[in-house]
């Protein structure tokens, strides 16, 4: 998105030099594999070509979810999972006259940001009735309608599906149907209605699958010699509370650094670590560390804090038997990971959590501090004299992080 904004060049997004490969003795080849044979080792490649493997990686990512719509295949309909999708987005949007996104996750609204950045206009169609609220709690999810809708404009459809994408003489979008039967006119779609794991080549291999491509500690799959990473990998024995498949980059870039050991005859398990997200809503943060559900589960209260003009909040999970902290929602506001992921895996009450919210603070160093407003809204609801101890900064950090 940053790249199709003009904040990036393609270069920027690049993990390695061009040289890189060849340094370090990296045949890459830009092929497309049909077919994988684990009795002979054997790639088999669209152009006939082979190869052979000993240790075969499978890091096949995902691909945008299609419900069997009409016209889901026309010219002009696209996800954003790659960079091929980010071509076909640019190609398109030369003369644009309108954009439909399908989708309420966090591609959709960065396709819709996208759009809007250069002056596109974008609906976008969600088919709950607040904007990620199978994810988010009801206030969060508000803060989010308001920020796509009120303070940017964009045309989002709550409530609302795609039914149908309609060609014209040439197989090109020309509008889509909702399932209320109102025509909207476009010249691009923008599939967003989720992903799932690219796993193409299973049948070929007779890799057993579920979701993905089921996986043990070891991130290897059903046949011996063969592992899958990233997007593509369905954990067999999750930790409790948690997804088999994170299909997000924090995940991706774990996985990678254990793998290598195990491919360089080291083994190392997997573990799932400590659980973390963030991302953008157009100009609005967004963080969570640890669990924190769109309901209020048994055994759990939430405590939660809203500006009252902003769009910035902090809701702090806590445990109702012994007042353990169990995740942090931010929005609009940024706390420091190793504090928060410190204070969730000591176990520490929300109580001492509250006197040194200032030490997670991550905001710039002129930004407005609103620790003193938390804290009065948590004493007010409960009864409590807690007073902030600590403010910002690097001493403060290390101190909360030594004890």
């Amino acid at each position: 998105m940053y790249i199709y904004m003009g904040h990036m060049q393609h270069k920027n997004t690049q993990p390695y030099e061009n040289w890189f490969w060849k340094k370090n003795k990296i045949d890459l080849l830009f092929k497309h594999v049909d077919k994988i044979d684990p009795s002979s080792k054997q790639l088999t490649c669209s152009d006939g070509t082979t190869l052979s493997y000993d240790k075969l990686v499978l890091a096949t990512g995902s691909k945008p979810n299609k419900f069997g719509w009409p016209g889901q295949d026309l010219k002009g309909v696209g996800g954003m999972v790659s960079k091929q999708d980010l071509d076909t987005i640019e190609e398109y949007s030369k003369g644009l006259e309108r954009a439909v996104i399908v989708g309420g996750g966090l591609i959709g609204i960065e396709m819709a940001e996208m759009f809007h950045s250069r002056h596109i206009p974008a609906t976008l169609l969600v088919r709950e009735s607040s904007f990620w609220n199978g994810v988010m709690p009801p206030e969060e999810s508000e803060m989010i309608n308001q920020e796509i809708f009120q303070t940017h404009g964009i045309d989002l459809r709550l409530k609302t599906e795609l039914k149908e994408i309609l060609p014209d003489e040439n197989g090109k979008v020309r509008a889509v149907i909702t399932n209320e039967g109102e025509e909207i006119p476009c010249g691009f779609v923008g599939l967003t209605a989720g992903v799932h794991a690219n796993i193409s080549l299973a049948e070929s291999a007779g890799i057993e699958t579920n979701r993905a491509f089921l996986v043990d500690e070891y991130l290897q799959t059903s046949i011996p010699d063969i592992y899958a990473t990233g997007d593509c990998a369905e954990l067999r024995n999750p930790l409790a509370g948690r997804r088999a498949i994170e299909a997000v980059w924090y995940t991706g870039k774990q996985m990678g650094p254990i793998l290598a050991k195990t491919l360089c005859g080291e083994p190392t398990p997997y573990r799932q670590n400590f659980w973390f997200n963030s991302a953008k809503f157009i100009d609005m943060e967004y963080q969570v560390y640890g669990d924190v559900r769109n309901t209020i589960q048994e055994g759990e209260k939430h405590f939660f804090w809203k500006h009252p003009k902003l769009n910035k909040s902090v809701r702090l999970v806590y445990a109702i038997d012994d007042g353990r902290l169990l995740g942090v929602n931010l929005m609009g506001i940024r706390y420091r990971q190793n504090v928060c992921q410190k204070w969730i895996e000591g176990k520490t009450h929300i109580e001492d959590v509250l006197p040194n919210l200032g030490a997670a603070n991550f905001d710039p160093e002129f930004f407005k501090e609103y620790e003193a407003d938390i804290i009065a809204k948590y004493n007010q609801e409960n009864g409590t004299n807690i007073q902030l101890k600590r403010k910002r900064g690097w001493k403060n950090v290390l101190a909360v992080l030594q004890n």
